[in-house]
Order: structure tokens, then sequence, then C-alpha cells
């Protein structure tokens, strides 16, 4: 009989109570013993989802990451949260977000670095290590939900679910330039107590998670699973190894030939593999097969599966377990919501695409379904089969997906729709003399916060409660607060703040033909940040401009030039949940030709800056570096189509935060934005080490400001941080900005940290015209500095 089981459950709850908990907290309206409550609230709700698993994951909940838990878990944080007063929970949030709840400036700290968990659209803070770190074990965090889940669940049912040493070492930073491979001897001793502490409490199963076996890696990390793995066998719990996201490959027989009881593997992504490792699997231990889509909300294609899973079944036997692909922690919590009604929240989703999709609690039935399908026969759930098959055929053949049209514009694209006019150099000559901006010019990158007021507004609007001309009023009400604001600070380069736009994607999308929204499909990017993504079901087109109005709205205010703000076609896909019915390539190429003709839309309204946000270009790199070049061909492709076809005069810009991009940097370099700025405040300009190596022939603004933290900046600080820039890349190429847009922190951080780095592109400035290079600057200097 095959067992059922699941990797991970989303943690934010279905109304996401975490992230308001979370937020509660930190603004010092709740207690921590508030926080710890509805945290253990929505635990007890997501086991009780779960409870006809034959396993359930436990220790899956994280207060802000499951990394940064392990870490704590692991005993190793950073030197400079020790020693502070306050709670294991201040420093926790201190390592997460740089302070906790109602930290004073002295109790403040440099946040951890925080990047992408692999290809996805969540973000992990960085494991910091030196070759002196020593780890100790604190397994308070995960023997507390352990024993909340056995009371719930009993204790048969509930399954650990922790980082593995391997991939923690791999994700992890050495802030000295050492080997964090180095400090694996001295890490496994926590893992084996871990595994007995976790024995003790009377748990059968542990599922070590390693998706790294997925990547390339080289003979000293094979080398280094064979001796980790080889340390732990005596240990008592049985261990699943779980790896997802991709494919094993030259891993295939290292992960099959680790002494654990069981792996599990992405059957989704990994399909082509699965016979391999049924192959390869040692006939005592068991496969886990993620055969439904952890990270997508399509229905899965029961019949389908079934039709390559029965043998696999047969051969099998009892060393069968099914599950999703990976943690569900991808996808929303539950479609239900979407079906009823909530008056708060209109109805988004027809009848029709509700029956296509999938979230994570009907991933699971689906799982369940499988289960039954391979234990009784598939006459036992022959109905839900049925109607499982009904939707899948309704989707396949709807009008509603397939656009004539569309395809014939995609096919229409010729090379010359990725070029410019003439090369940057001539063109940065053009835009300094329309723009007539200053050494080290500053500039935001496009949002502003979104206050209650706006948010009410919109929300007001949205349920016919408010009318469209009420609505923009608000909202141009708030785009002039914020360009006012933006000329008393003092900046080069203005926006209009994006008040109207509730995501910088979904905004977009609702514009979009071929796109649908949910009400409740929230998933967590990280800490209290949740996005909802938009539905990419059918073909591309874009029926009428989309942000137009307002930028010339706003560029009626004021004298200085403003920025045109898109966010750009790689982006919008790969924060999306997109169809899978064809290749990711072409729905980017439908998107590239809706944000060209936006580009186009607006240089033709007279706006001489358009920023053409790609932050998520290097999210959707694969995994296995054989494959990236043909990714970055068609992503950068699909950006220079939407960026090109205006003329020189036109700068345009593009953003990329939190992500490595130094291996990458000569595909960033071919998109030819004039002007690209990136997030490097939390890495201490480390992000600009490959600029030493590589000559980056544009303009580029390595952001200052990390605006994902409550700490404001001292003009010190960001002065630092731009002569270490300017150690790499002309003063002339460089601009000064945050390191991201400011839509979620509050207009009373803003203002101060603006002023900031305001006064510090002044400092720059004299220090270029006086031939300095010392950032150390009277403070009277930095407040009185004008520019040059």
């Amino acid at each position: 009989m095959a067992l059922v089981h699941n990797l991970g459950f989303p943690r934010i709850g279905a109304k996401r109570e975490l992230k308001f908990a979370q937020e509660g907290f930190w603004k010092g309206a709740s207690s921590a013993d508030q926080l710890l409550s509805t945290a253990k609230l929505i635990r007890a709700a997501n086991w009780q989802q779960q409870a006809d698993l034959d396993l359930v994951p436990v220790g899956d909940f994280s207060l802000y990451d499951q990394v940064l838990d392990m870490s704590f878990t692991l005993g190793n944080l950073p030197a400079r949260v020790q020693g502070l007063e306050g709670s294991e929970l201040d420093r926790y949030f201190r390592v997460a977000r740089g302070r906790s709840a109602q930290d004073s400036d002295c109790n403040s700290v440099h946040a951890g670095e925080m990047t992408k968990w692999f290809d996805t659209n969540y973000h992990y803070i960085v494991p910091e290590v030196t070759a002196d770190t020593r780890f100790s074990l604190n397994p308070e965090r995960i023997l507390t939900q352990l024993a909340e889940a056995q009371i719930q669940l009993g204790l048969a049912k509930a399954k650990p679910v922790i980082i593995g040493p391997v991939t923690y070492l791999w994700l992890s930073k050495a802030k000295d330039g050492s080997d964090p491979l180095a400090l694996l001897d001295q890490l496994l001793p926590v893992y084996s107590a871990l595994l007995e502490q976790l024995a003790d409490a009377g748990v059968a199963w542990v599922q070590i998670d390693e998706p790294i076996l997925v990547t390339d890696l080289d003979t000293r990390w094979k080398q280094a699973f064979e001796h980790a793995y080889h340390t732990l066998k005596a240990n008592r719990p049985q261990v699943l190894v779980a790896t997802y996201f991709g494919t094993l490959q030259d891993n295939l027989q290292l992960a099959c030939n680790l002494p654990v009881a069981g792996l599990h593997i992405d059957g989704v992504r990994g399909r082509e593999e699965v016979t391999k490792v049924v192959d390869w699997l040692p006939g005592h231990k068991v496969l886990s097969i993620g055969a439904v889509d952890g990270r997508n909300i399509w229905k899965t294609d029961l019949k389908r599966v079934l039709d390559w899973l029965e043998p696999v079944a047969a051969k099998l036997g009892d060393r069968l377990w099914l599950a999703p692909s990976c943690s569900l922690l991808h996808v929303p919590v539950d479609l239900e919501s979407e079906v009823s009604g909530d008056e708060d929240k209109p109805a988004t989703l027809d009848s029709e695409l509700i029956r296509w999709l999938a979230f994570a609690r009907q991933k699971l039935v689906e799982v369940q379904l499988l289960g039954r399908a391979v234990n009784e026969g598939r006459e036992a759930v022959a109905e839900q089969l049925a109607d499982n098959q009904a939707a899948i055929t309704s989707r396949r053949l709807s009008e509603r997906v397939h656009n004539r049209s569309v395809k014939a514009g995609v096919g229409g694209v010729t090379s010359g729709f990725g070029q410019r006019q003439s090369a940057y150099a001539q063109r940065a000559a053009k835009q300094a003399e329309r723009l007539k901006l200053p050494l080290y010019p500053t500039t935001t990158i496009g949002s502003f916060p979104q206050t209650a007021e706006i948010r009410k507004a919109r929300l007001a609007y949205k349920k016919h409660e408010l009318s469209e001309a009420d609505y923009q009023t608000q909202m141009k009400a708030e785009i002039e607060r914020a360009v006012l604001e933006q000329e008393k600070l003092g900046l080069d380069l203005l926006v209009h703040g994006e008040a109207e736009r509730n995501d910088m994607v979904e905004y977009f999308g609702e514009q979009l033909e071929g796109y649908a929204f949910s009400r409740f499909g929230w998933v967590q990017s990280y800490g209290s940040r949740c996005v909802k993504p938009p539905i990419l079901f059918g073909d591309i087109s874009r029926p009428e401009p989309m942000t137009v109005a307002w930028t010339q709205f706003a560029q009626s205010l004021t004298d200085k030039p403003m920025k045109g703000m898109l966010t750009g076609p790689v982006t919008i896909l790969n924060w999306s949940f997109v169809r899978d019915d064809q290749p990711r390539k072409e729905s980017c190429m439908q998107l590239a030709l809706a944000i060209r003709q936006e580009v186009q839309d607006l240089e033709a309204a007279g706006v001489h800056v358009i920023q053409i946000d790609e932050a998520a270009l290097r999210e959707g790199l694969p995994l296995r570096r054989s494959e990236w070049q043909h990714y970055l061909d068609w992503a950068v492709n699909c950006f220079r189509i939407s960026a090109n076809g205006v003329s020189d005069e036109t700068q345009i810009h593009t953003h990329m935060c939190y992500s490595e991009f130094n291996d990458i940097i000569e595909s960033i370099a071919r998109m030819d934005a004039d002007v690209i700025t990136i997030e490097t405040s939390r890495s201490d300009m480390e992000l600009l080490d490959v600029f030493e190596a590589f000559e980056y022939p544009n303009e580029i603004g390595p952001g200052v400001y990390d605006i994902h933290s409550p700490n404001i900046p001292s003009v010190e600080q960001m002065v630092s941080l731009m002569s270490k820039a300017a150690e790499r890349i002309p003063a002339e190429r460089l601009w000064v900005n945050p390191d991201c847009g400011l839509k979620t922190r509050q207009w009373a951080e803003v203002i101060p940290a603006l002023e900031n780095m305001v006064a510090a592109a002044r400092i720059l400035r004299l220090q270029t015209a006086s031939g300095e290079a010392s950032s150390q600057v009277p403070v009277q200097v930095q407040r009185e500095a004008e520019p040059v």
C-alpha cells in the first residue's frame, strides 16, 4: 500500500493571520505572547487540514524563514545580535529585519542578507559563518511544535522537517572568505544530537531537505554528502532525504546510495528520471514521488499521472510514498476561499477558471486520490477521476485560452525589435543633454508607502462603494504628495509613487487579456511580505494603455524629469502562476510585446525616462548551468523587445533585487539598459565585486538604503557604500538610490532615510569636485552640502 504524505504547508494562515500578527508585534500593538498564540493556532489549523495523510510535516512552520530557523536551531547567530538585551525572539527578528519590536537604535543591527530560495520568489536569510564558527543545539522550537502535533495528530503521524547539513552549508556565506564546507565536521554532531532528541520524543521518520542535490555539485560537495550521511546513519530515526525543484542527473547515483531509509524526488520537474531512480534505488529503501505540482496552481491531470505511476507502484509496492513535488509553501492555502462569499472581497474568479485550479488543500486531495487509485484501483475513485478529466478537457479546449491574433503578433517579431538606434555611448550623450542631471544623480526605485488611506480607498473602489472619479481624485492626491515630498527632499529624478497600484505584477495583469486574479491567493515572499500572483491562463494582449495617464499627471506637477514605471516581461512571468500548456518563453514573448506597446505610448506622451523592472530575471535561471544559456537568451531577448523601439534620447532603466548575478553579468550587460539599479546594501557592496573583472558598459545605481529593514541608514554609511562602488565603477556612471521600492515602509522612515541619501549624494559630488577620497565628512558639511 502506497503511503501518502506532505513535505510542507503554507504558514501564513488562510487569511494571512501570521502577517498581521507579526506586524502588530513589530509595531508594539501586540505582545510576544499574542504573536506566539496566533502562530500556534495557525499550526493547529494546518495540521487539522492534513490529518487524513499518513505522515504530516512538523517544523515547516516559521515565524519568518525556515533557513533562519535552522540557524537558530544550530546556534549559529551573528555576533552582532549576541549580547544585546531582549529575548531570543528579539534576536531572531533582529537578524531577520534589523530590529525587533520597539527596539531603540542602540539595539538595531545590520539585517541578515536575503536572497532567493533556489529558483522561487521566496527569500531566505543567508546563514553567516566564519572559520571560527561553532555550532550548538537549540532544539526548543521544533520540539515544541512536535509536542503540539503529537497531541493533535497522534505520535505516529508527526514527521519533523529540517534543512540538511550539506544544503545548510551550501546556502551559507563565509564573512571572512573561508570555506563553509570546512565546518561540516563541526556541524554533524549537532545534527546527530538533534536526531537523537527527536527519536527520544517518539519520532519514527525525519524529513531532511537537501535540495542542492538537483544542482551542479563538484567532487567536494558530493563527498560531503557521503561523509555526512554515513556519519548520521548511526542515529535512530529513519531519514527521508528530500530533493525537489529539478532533476538529479549526475547526482542520481549519489542520492540513491545515501545510507538513509528513503528518498523523495520531484516527479513533476523530474518525470523523466522516475524510472531511473526506481531502477537505482536499493530494494530496502522507500521512494517518495512528488506527483502533484507543489509550485503551480493548475489542477493535476490525474489520469495522465496514473498512466505512468501505476507501473511504478506495481514494482515498488509498500516502498512507494506519494506527495506533492515540494513544500506547498509556494501556493495559496485554499481554493474554497475563492468560492465562498466575502463581502469585503468581491469574487474575481469565475466558475470555469476555478474548475481548472488547485491550491494547497486541493493538492493534498489530489495526492490522496492518487494514493487511493494506486492502492484500491481506479474504480474506487472513478467519479472523482471523471470530474478531474472533464476539468482538464475544458481548459485544453477553451477559447479563452487561445488567441490567434496574439500568436500571429509573436510570429511577426524580427531581430530589429530588440535593437536601439545607437550604441550606449551615443545615447548617453543625448540623454545627458536632455535630462541635465548632476553627478551622482538621486532617484528611487518607484513605489512610495502604501498608506492605510490608500488601501482603504482601493478596497472601497473594488466594492463599488467609491466612484471611479472619487477614487482617481484620492489617488491623484497621494501622487501629488509623493511628488511634493521628492521635490522637498531634492531628489533629481522623480517617480509618481504608484499609489494606484496594488502590486507591481498584479496591477499590470489586471489590465492585460489572458490574466485572472484570486481574492485570497496569497503566497509568502519573505517574513510578513505576501504576494498574490496573477494567474496567466491564456494568450496575452494589451487592450489599452496602462500607466500613461497617471505618469502624465505626475509630470504635470513638476519641472523635474519623471520616470515612467513598468514591470518587465520576465518578472511578470516569473511572479505569476503561468500556464503549463506551452513553453514559458512563448508566454514571455507575448508579455514583451504588450510592454513594448506601453513603452512606446509613454514616449509618445513625453515621458523621457522609463524604468522596466526585471527584479526576477535571475530567479528564472535554471538550477543547472548547462540550461542557463537557453533561458538567458530568450529572457534577455524579451526584455530588449520590450525596451526598444524608442529614440536615443529616451533613457531606459531596469531594476534587479536580492539575487546573486555575478555569474550572469554578461547577459545583464546584453540587456543594454541605459541604467540598472541593484541591491547592494545588505551585502555591503559585495555584489559589486564582479565589476573588478568585468567592465560594465552602462550606468548603475547600487542600492545604499536597505528598504526591507526599518533601520534608517546614516549619511556616513551611504557615503561609505558609494565610495566602495566608486572604486569599481567610474563616478560619472553611478547613481544613488535605495535598493528596492518603498511600498512596504512608513513615511516616518522614508523621509529621514531619503534625506540622508540626498545628503550623501551631495557629499560625494563635493568629494569628486575636490578630488577627496575620504568618506569621513563632518556632520555640518553633510547637512549643508549643496550640489556642485
